[in-house]
């Protein structure tokens, strides 16, 4: 049967409440479902719609389970804020019960760090065909003087550095913090076969499953894999039409035609 979590959250600043829910589905006795389908926020002032997931979310939903044995989390997600894709990491690894992280489509960025709660010890990431991992660097807009870039350019080592450290935890055997690093440097891109060569307790399943999601959200990243399947949020161009036949040339007719009568006159 289906729960329906309701929350309730108040602004710092302004005190004002803002209210929202999560359905948490298929819950049984001893399992739930948690889907993570938009992007990783925050909290949930910065959330654009109902798919967008944040820390205190997934708090709320976590603390509404009662004897629950195994959490199965389903990811299609671009990413979106770096410390939330931690604390929702963190969050989940703190839980007793099993997970078992499903990539759906895509986990990318703060998203593949989330996706890293299935590698840990008695947990399972499932990564069937067409679904991606995606790690890299992290990445803002920033405004000011050259001192403030310089700090934001430090920011960003540190908080790149934590996520590789994430992934360093969950890596297999030899493969070194460096290797890492060199693969968020590059902007990596990952089908289960190739992520269950850097990471723990990776299954791989035949079923056919692409990502899905707009093309402006993905023009950030540079290293987009061919195969793919990105919808663009412009639909695609119709078909050509049919070619047209050119309308015959009677002219060639005509001629022919007077040629004749002119012949006849004379002959007449």
């Amino acid at each position: 049967m289906a729960k329906v979590l309701n929350l309730e959250y108040v602004n710092p600043k302004t005190k004002v409440k803002s209210f929202g829910k999560i359905e948490i589905k298929n819950l049984t006795a001893k399992s739930a479902d948690l889907s993570f389908y938009g992007d990783i926020c925050s909290s949930t002032w910065d959330a654009w719609q109902q798919e967008d997931m944040c820390p205190q979310d997934v708090a709320d939903f976590l603390n509404s389970l009662d004897g629950v044995q195994v959490i199965n989390v389903y990811i299609n997600s671009g990413g979106g804020d770096s410390f939330a894709g931690l604390a929702i990491y963190n969050i989940l690894k703190r839980n007793s019960a099993r997970k078992d992280v499903h990539v759906d489509g895509l986990a990318a960025s703060a998203a593949s760090v989330i996706a890293m709660v299935g590698t840990l010890e008695g947990n399972t990431l499932i990564i069937p065909t067409g679904a991606q991992l995606m790690i890299h660097n992290a990445w803002t807009i920033a405004m000011g003087y050259a001192s403030d870039f310089r700090q934001v350019a430090d920011t960003l080592d540190k908080v790149s550095q934590s996520y590789v450290d994430v992934y360093a935890e969950n890596a297999v055997e030899g493969v070194t913090k460096d290797q890492l690093k060199r693969m968020c440097d590059a902007e990596t891109w990952m089908t289960g076969a190739e992520a269950a060569q850097y990471f723990k307790n990776i299954q791989t399943e035949g079923e056919q499953i692409a990502a899905c999601a707009g093309s402006e959200f993905f023009s950030k990243y540079k290293n987009l894999p061919k195969d793919l399947n990105v919808q663009s949020a412009t639909p695609p161009p119709a078909d050509p039409p049919p070619p047209i036949d050119p309308p015959q040339d009677d002219n060639e007719d005509k001629v022919k035609l007077a040629k004749a009568k002119l012949a006849l006159s004379l002959a007449l």
